[in-house]
């Protein structure tokens, strides 16, 4: 019987990124989703493209061997595909997690295979995997009586994904274009006993944090403030906005900020960040990935959020004393991305900024105490940008 991971998410990075690699490992996908539209798609081709757009140009890789089952009609289905897969994925987004968890909690208790179901995230979060696994664990989807010897029957693994996936043409149907570029670490450290699923795309190590803050912290903080520079200023794409020179100079000196967090705390040497620093800008600004500046602000409470992008990286900053004037730059542009078309997040920030006091914006958005260094910064930010809203 041949290798069968069973992916949560059929979108851009669901089937551009991780279906790409399993199949290239030879895994059958199968995919699962509440989207009738996708899952009915998948079910009705047989085959996709994945384009990876690059400096040398492009390759195209036909995606074949996936079946799709749309988990709010069939979940029992879901769940006799799990209880006999290899490997679990997801791509949902952070916030999905919780709604996924209660079918794959059903089908690790189910299953009576004698290795461990690999379970591994694949998000834009820090510690997506335990989050993950800790809705597994609750009462509500596991047994309790059966927590003791779950490690028997799953084994979770935090990961870092990095790649960039541009809007898509909307007639494209199921094919994707996505940058050439990739990376996917992954912790082996919970596979010591079974060994890891044999997936060439993966790095394995054994200290996953430095990867994620690396990336977190220099790809998500660079894409996203050129996004909301980009987007203050009228530009349309992250190209555009680099060629601006002050927005080119904002970004820059963010990632001089975060660089020196990543420097200090993770022991990655200045020469080695600064090399990352310029080949994570020139990915971003590739003209060919069309990359649209609302496409890339979109989600700006999740943004705006404790351990992500700019809060997460300032926080620890300030903390020790250093400078975070550019990090707070993004900051402001950030909470000023405001009813943006097709982005709820953005208009829930507006009614936010609306109807609550700066503070208590801070504590709810930021996750800030106001014990903390950095909440009296960004006090004065908030109010600045709800004063130029009225």
């Amino acid at each position: 019987m041949g290798l069968k991971a069973v992916h949560f998410g059929g979108g851009n990075i669901g089937r551009g990124f991780v279906a790409e690699k399993l199949h290239l490992a030879g895994y059958e996908v199968v995919f699962v989703d509440v989207m009738d539209s996708i899952i009915d798609q998948l079910q009705k081709t047989k085959e996709y493209t994945v384009t990876e757009i690059g400096g040398e140009g492009e390759k195209v890789n036909k995606i074949t061997n996936y079946r799709a089952i749309n988990s709010k009609t069939h979940e029992a289905d879901v769940i006799e595909e799990i209880s006999t897969a290899d490997l679990v994925t997801c791509a949902v987004g952070p916030n999905i997690l919780k709604f996924i968890a209660p079918v794959i909690g059903k089908a690790i208790d189910k299953r009576t295979a004698p290795k461990p179901l690999a379970v591994i995230a694949c998000e834009n979060a820090i510690g997506a995997t335990d989050t993950l696994a800790g809705f597994i664990k609750d009462s509500k989807n596991t047994p309790q009586g059966r927590l003791d010897s779950i490690h028997e029957r799953a084994s979770f693994a935090n990961s870092a994904i990095d790649r960039i996936v541009p809007g898509q043409d909307p007639n494209a149907g199921l094919n994707i274009k996505i940058e050439s570029f990739y990376e996917w670490v992954v912790d082996k450290n919970p596979f010591a006993k079974e060994g890891h699923p044999e997936i060439s795309a993966i790095k394995w190590v054994d200290d996953l944090n430095p990867y994620i803050e690396r990336k977190l912290f220099t790809v998500n903080t660079g894409h996203a403030a050129a996004a909301y520079y980009g987007y203050a200023r009228g530009k349309r794409t992250i190209h555009d906005a680099l060629q601006d020179p002050e927005i080119n100079k904002n970004v820059y000196e963010c990632l001089s900020e975060t660089s020196h967090l990543i420097v200090k705390k993770h022991g990655i040497a200045v020469d080695e960040q600064k090399a990352y620093v310029e080949k994570i800008v020139k990915r971003i600004s590739n003209p060919y990935l069309e990359d649209v500046v609302e496409r890339v602000g979109r989600a700006p409470l999740r943004k705006l959020s404790r351990k992500e992008r700019f809060v997460g990286p300032a926080s620890q900053l300030v903390e020790s004393g250093d400078k975070v004037d550019a990090l707070l730059g993004a900051i402001e542009q950030t909470f000023a991305f405001l009813d943006v078309k097709d982005d709820e997040e953005s208009a829930e920030l507006s009614k936010i900024l609306k109807s609550t006091e700066a503070k208590d914006v801070v504590g709810k958005v930021c996750g800030l105490e106001e014990s903390h260094p950095l909440f009296s910064k960004i006090v004065p930010i908030v109010e600045k940008v709800q004063k130029s809203k009225k």
